[in-house]
């Protein structure tokens, strides 16, 4: 079974060939898809590589496609359908990284670190701060998902009020496991200290947090979007955070890389990272290994796993 697997030219290209190549036969890895045809039954890519019509029609044996990534925004799912071609995601591998880099957001936030940083490098010398306590906070989770439950999990450790909004409710039993609370939508907004984002992009929930949810806010909380950034009204956000004193984390852009010149960075409470929440060393050999064992599984016959389509 040939499998095409599409990768952004900075991934290490040769060091993942010399792995894939060891357990998977017939694999062709390219970094462009200038290419008129392939016969490949199996592509992989990342979402970095648009699954769209045109693609597509390169590859008229297609059966599966494997994104080694969370998110499937960039596939056209409506081809895939009506050629009823499988999509499969890696949900899980960069599950703790995300957690990890929304608590060190909510932490940097609370305990003003970038402030005191700059007031260091400046030559002052602070004595009093505002800082606060994660402890006692009550963090809403706005989707459940892989991500979701493993954030709710370390956050058990920090003592937290946690409260969650899903479409799809969480049994009593994963509740209490969990340590968290259901709420609707607006319920989780105006009773949070903290809101996190965590739900995939539809076509159903752009902007789905514009400037009626961000008027339910409490004043100066932390909102943080590690998702997508075309889940959230980019100028609504930035009103929030010069008059209600909303404090951003940002590690997603509507557009990416997004305009320097943007008035989003002129914001003096907001914290920013390039869509790296999920990049970690140790969640890449994740994505690259679980990635491979799912085509393993297709190209033997086995049902893959986190099957989309």
């Amino acid at each position: 079974m040939r499998v095409l697997i599409v990768l952004p030219p900075f991934i290490p290209v040769q060091a993942i060939e010399n792995t894939v190549k060891q357990i998977l036969n017939d694999v062709e890895i390219t970094t462009s898809t200038d290419f008129k045809s392939r016969d490949s039954e199996v592509l992989v890519a990342t979402t970095f590589t648009p699954v769209d019509e045109q693609l597509l029609k390169k590859l008229p044996n297609l059966r599966y496609v494997q994104i080694a990534s969370t998110g499937y925004d960039n596939v056209d799912l409506e081809v895939l359908k009506k050629r009823e071609i499988i999509l499969c995601n890696i949900p899980t591998a960069n599950k703790e990284s995300v957690a990890e880099h929304v608590i060190a957001m909510a932490l940097a936030q609370l305990k003003n670190l970038f402030h005191f940083h700059s007031e260091i490098l400046k030559g002052n010398w602070p004595f009093l701060t505002n800082s606060t306590e994660l402890m006692g906070k009550t963090f809403g989770i706005v989707g459940m998902g892989a991500i979701g439950r493993r954030l709710a999990e370390r956050l058990l450790f920090f003592g937290t009020n946690t409260v969650y909004y899903d479409p799809v409710k969480l049994s009593e039993e994963d509740e209490e496991v969990l340590g968290v609370r259901y709420h609707d939508l607006n319920q989780l907004i105006s009773a949070s200290d903290i809101i996190s984002l965590h739900v995939p992009l539809t076509d159903t929930n752009s902007k789905m947090i514009s400037a009626e949810e961000f008027k339910k806010m409490k004043e100066g909380a932390i909102f943080i979007n590690t998702a997508r950034g075309e889940l959230v009204d980019e100028k609504a956000l930035i009103n929030a955070s010069k008059t209600r004193g909303i404090r951003p984390c940002i590690d997603v852009y509507e557009i990416e890389p997004p305009d320097p010149k943007s008035e989003l960075f002129t914001l003096e409470n907001a914290i920013f990272s390039p869509h790296i929440a999920g990049v970690t060393v140790e969640s890449q050999q994740r994505f690259i290994s679980e990635t491979v064992a799912n085509v393993l599984k297709y190209t033997q016959g086995i049902q893959p796993l986190y099957r989309v389509l």
